[in-house]
């Protein structure tokens, strides 16, 4: 028995330590799930040759992993001579795992949308046929109404000659695909440097977006704006002061709660039952985060709305805090703790982003302006003309 033991010890010791931990610092989400235990997300995305996707989501901050495969068939485990022929119901796909501290689920639409052509149902470029068309697999209702939004920012855009014509579909299955297919940007650089080429994705992405979309890239929510004579959205105004202003500035319920992930009190807080017409800023960084138009009374005794004005602002991440999983809402430059979100909102999103008052500066509509949030003001002109 002491002969054994020592084998076993032995054969332990010759382990790596990241096989015995409970978590592999390089293990990526489980590609059929939205999130792990890692706290990563997972996008399934599809634009054409996941070759050529798989290349330029990789290049986005924040994304941890791209794997090429296949998703929305009825054949298990489908090869890609199945798919290419068209016939196996499958459509080329990426399954992107990324960091949501790091960037949220709209960043990774907005980067795919710049990568693609979204209005070509028949295929994708060179590439022809239902398994080559444009779609979103959602994992979640949280993902299908930020689609959703996404695309619709993308059609005000005004920057095709064509309807925005991607698909949503609920995901089930995803596939990878065969490993010659992995990285074969990497592993094959001149042939899929001339595929590339030959297909013709890059001169139509420089025409929709510009020739100089690599050293200049703007954003699709920049286009927009400037669509709509706005100026583009920057980062500078908004940004997260030195801890020591932060105590000087904040008071000490606001500091433990955005800066220690503090909860206030329900009904006992400034904003629970305000009904003011306005906007709802980070009371660190000055972010637009809520507007009183999406404001609603869920009982609970605190602020909650049913959507963000701008979710390139708000960041969700997995908070483990409790015995159950929850999604924490935290702000984007400020790095704020807001709140959580919950999916037992009301129509049209189903979401309920129950937030901290002391985490959140109210401006009123009459001050929107002086205090430069005017940009905002459209969303009061749309609920009077209702």
């Amino acid at each position: 028995m002491k002969k054994r033991l020592a084998v076993f010890a032995t054969f332990l010791l010759a382990i790596p330590l990241w096989v015995l931990s409970s978590e592999n610092p390089n293990q990526s989400a489980n590609p059929n799930q939205a999130s792990n235990v890692s706290g990563y997300k997972v996008a399934t995305l599809a634009g054409g040759c996941f070759w050529c996707t798989e290349s330029d989501l990789e290049k986005l901050p924040g994304v941890i992993d791209v794997v090429s495969g296949y998703s929305g068939g009825h054949i298990e485990n489908p090869t890609y001579k199945q798919v290419s022929s068209g016939k196996s119901g499958h459509i080329e796909v990426i399954q992107v795992t990324y960091d949501p501290t790091k960037v949220n689920y709209s960043q990774v639409l907005d980067h795919f949308w710049r990568h693609i052509d979204p209005t070509d149902s028949k295929g994708s470029f060179v590439d022809r046929g239902p398994q080559y068309r444009p779609a979103i697999f959602y994992h979640d209702k949280t993902q299908l109404e930020q689609a959703k939004t996404s695309i619709q920012l993308l059609e005000s855009t005004m920057v095709y000659s064509k309807p925005v014509d991607t698909e949503l579909i609920e995901f089930t299955k995803f596939w990878p695909a065969e490993d010659y297919h992995q990285n074969y940007y990497k592993k094959n650089p001149i042939r899929y440097n001339y595929y590339r080429y030959r297909s013709g994705r890059d001169q139509f992405l420089d025409t929709v977006w510009g020739e100089d979309r690599k050293d200049n890239p703007k954003t699709v929510a920049d286009v927009a704006a400037m669509k709509q004579g706005a100026s583009a959205p920057t980062t500078r105004n908004y940004s997260k002061p030195s801890d020591d202003i932060l105590k000087q500035q904040l008071t000490p319920l606001q500091y433990e709660v955005t800066q220690e992930e503090g909860t206030e009190r329900p009904f006992q807080n400034e904003y629970w039952d305000n009904k003011a017409a306005g906007i709802y800023v980070d009371i660190v960084s000055g972010e637009p985060l809520f507007s009183s138009t999406t404001k609603y009374k869920s009982g609970t005794g605190w602020p909650s709305f049913y959507e963000p004005i701008d979710s390139d602002f708000i960041v969700e991440k997995t908070d483990f805090k409790l015995v159950f999983p929850r999604t924490e809402v935290r702000s984007k430059f400020g790095d704020s703790h807001l709140g959580h979100v919950f999916e037992d909102g009301p129509k049209p999103t189903g979401l309920r982003y129950c937030i901290n008052s002391a985490s959140l500066k109210f401006i009123p509509v009459e001050e929107m302006a002086e205090k430069g949030y005017d940009k905002y003001l459209h969303l009061f002109e749309q609920v009077a003309s209702k």
